[in-house]
Order: structure tokens, then C-alpha cells, then sequence
């Protein structure tokens, strides 16, 4: 008897975890195709989607000026328009917080939305340095001090509760391929073959993601572009909207992972947090010294206090700061609101 509701009881599981995964990729397929419907129809209007230019950083616009635009960009067809494509090293005067989002970010936004995705709530993708306390976590707990940058306090109400929330798609040692593994979730939270992305999307339901991948991808076992175009598939397959984000470090040596994902990051239209280009003028450029794969933290006080001068010439606060700039422009991005100036360090 004992076997036989053993048995019962395994089924109902198995039933239930196919049922959910169903239901995931029918959400995904409903709504890519929604999202296909969108874009051939009026697009958000320009007003809607456009950031006033904000106080200078060290590049020149948010929009690669058309010289830095790669010549072996095919030419389009009669049946399909060509890729935009981004010159090898373009990515390195793209500003460190663009100035809009797309239409089309719009769009995937306004479809994640009706789904029922939480408009004042994102998910933290990525490895250890997306993970609490160090990135973001301190804010939800009151420690923080945003000295000058007091406009950012409405992004912090807005985000309550999502900053120091532990996402089951960031972990140590997370690459752009485990997220999309079941062998990477979490069992206690996670369907037995829902992938970390999947399963966080589901749970925590966002209308945002910051996505930040490649230091551990720098291996080169798995093509980072492949896959981060499956989490970036993923990531709008769900209505939300990806934040892409560039990595201090250069563990690949040739810096060719941040090139891939400024690429494509312009090519989908989605919102690139430049962050490498915001440690550069930082000791070391924002690592540690003695392990230049991880970014460097002060050794007392939060990591969130944004006060004092010195604070900002260690990487993760200088994380923390842009993070929330990135969130303020996202925010208010799609909703015709001005947005304050970002004023980075």
C-alpha cells in the first residue's frame, strides 16, 4: 500500500512540474508572438521613449556615432532587413547610462505587464557580484546615503523589496549557459526541469532584469554569444525587459566579451549599462589588486553610501550607484516622464 501512494504522490509531482513548464513556454511563445504582432504596428511615441541628454560622461552620445558602425554590415534584401552591427570597439565610447529606451523595450514591457509581470519589481541575473549583500542588498535593509544623488529615492521606493531579495538566477560562479541548466536551480524552489531563469521569472514575476554575465564565461567552453542569446530570448519571452550589463574585468584578455554584449545589446534595441567605461578612471579600475576578476569594495562602511568622495573610488559602490541610475532610466523610460540628469562619477 505504501508503494502504491508512493507512486500516487510521484505522479501527482511529475504532473505538476509538466504542468508548470507548459505553461512557461506557452507564456514565452504567447507572448514572442505578441510581441512580433507589436512591432509591425504604431510604434511608442518618440516623446514617450526619450531621455532628456544627461550630464556628460566620458562618451559622446547613447547612440555609436555611424562611423563607429561596422562596414561588414550585410546589405538588406528584398525579404530581410539587415542586422545592425556594432565596429569591434565601439562599445568603449558607449555611454555608461544611455539617454532611452526603445520602442521596442517598450513594447516588451507593456506585453510583460499584461501578463501580470510587476511593474515595480526586477531580478538580479548573474554571477557572485550580483548576488546580496554587496550588490544592491544594503538598500533594502535603510543602509544607504545618497549624498547628491537624492533623485534617485523615488527608484529605491519603487524597488523596494526587489534589491535585497536573493534571485535564483544569480549565483557563484554563474555563467550565461547554467542560468539556462536545471542543474543550476534551486530544488527547494524550482521545477525539476525549470532552468534558473525560468524559475525566477516565474516566482519573483519582474518586469526588469539586470543581466551580467562573462567573467566566468571567459573559458571560452561554451560560445558566451550563443548562449546569451538564449537568455536574452528568455528574458524577452517573458516580458521582461533586459538590462545589459558590461563586465569591469578582462579575463578573456582581448576584452571581446564586452564586445559581444555591446553588440548585442545594440543590435536587440535592449538598454546597455556600460560599466566597465565607469571604473576606468578608478584605482585599478575598479578590481582588486590581488584579484583582478572581482571588483573592489571598500573596507569599511556600506557599499551604498554614495557621500563621499572617497567611497566612490572603489568599484562596488561605483556598481551600486550606476545600478540605481540604470533603474531610474528604465523606470521612467517608456512613461513620457523626464528623468532627472544622471550625473555618474
Amino acid at each position: 500500500m505504501k508503494k502504491i501512494l508512493a507512486g500516487i504522490v510521484l505522479l501527482v509531482v511529475l504532473a505538476s512540474c509538466s504542468s508548470t513548464e507548459q505553461e512557461i513556454r506557452k507564456r514565452v511563445i504567447e507572448t514572442q508572438t505578441a510581441l512580433g504582432a507589436a512591432m509591425t504596428q504604431s510604434a511608442v511615441p518618440e516623446t514617450a521613449a526619450t531621455i532628456p541628454t544627461a550630464t556628460p560622461v566620458p562618451t559622446a552620445s547613447s547612440t555609436p556615432d555611424p562611423a563607429l558602425i561596422s562596414s561588414a554590415t550585410p546589405a538588406a534584401s528584398p525579404t530581410a532587413a539587415a542586422t545592425p552591427t556594432l565596429a569591434a570597439d565601439a562599445w568603449q565610447t558607449m555611454p555608461v547610462i544611455p539617454t532611452s529606451v526603445s520602442p521596442k523595450m517598450c513594447q516588451v514591457l507593456k506585453l510583460g505587464q499584461m501578463m501580470g509581470n510587476d511593474p515595480k519589481s526586477f531580478s538580479k541575473v548573474g554571477d557572485c557580484e550580483s548576488m546580496p549583500p554587496n550588490f544592491l542588498a544594503y538598500i533594502d535593509d535603510g543602509h544607504y546615503n545618497l549624498g547628491e544623488y537624492t533623485y534617485l529615492q523615488p527608484v529605491i521606493d519603487t524597488f523596494a523589496g526587489s534589491f535585497g531579495r536573493w534571485s535564483l538566477a544569480s549565483k557563484d560562479g554563474m555563467t550565461a549557459s547554467a542560468v539556462m541548466v536545471p542543474l543550476w536551480n534551486s530544488w527547494k524552489d524550482c521545477g525539476v526541469n525549470e532552468t534558473p531563469l525560468e524559475c525566477e521569472f516565474r516566482i519573483h514575476r519582474p518586469s526588469y532584469a539586470i543581466i551580467s554575465f562573462g567573467t566566468n564565461d571567459a573559458n571560452g567552453i561554451l560560445p558566451f554569444e550563443t548562449t546569451l542569446r538564449r537568455v536574452l530570448n528568455s528574458t524577452m519571452g517573458h516580458g521582461v525587459m533586459p538590462i545589459l550589463a558590461t563586465k569591469a574585468d578582462n579575463a578573456e584578455g582581448n576584452n571581446s566579451l564586452n564586445g559581444t554584449i555591446a553588440r548585442l545589446a545594440y543590435e536587440y534595441e535592449i538598454p546597455l549599462w556600460n560599466f566597465w567605461l565607469a571604473v576606468q578612471p578608478l584605482p585599478n579600475h575598479g578590481l582588486r589588486i590581488k584579484d583582478v576578476e572581482h571588483i573592489s569594495y571598500m573596507p569599511y562602511g556600506y557599499p551604498t553610501d554614495f557621500s563621499k568622495p572617497d567611497n566612490m573610488q572603489y568599484g562596488t559602490n561605483v556598481r551600486n550607484l550606476t545600478a540605481l541610475q540604470m533603474l531610474n532610466l528604465v523606470m521612467n523610460g517608456c512613461n513620457g516622464q523626464a528623468v532627472q540628469a544622471t550625473a555618474t562619477p
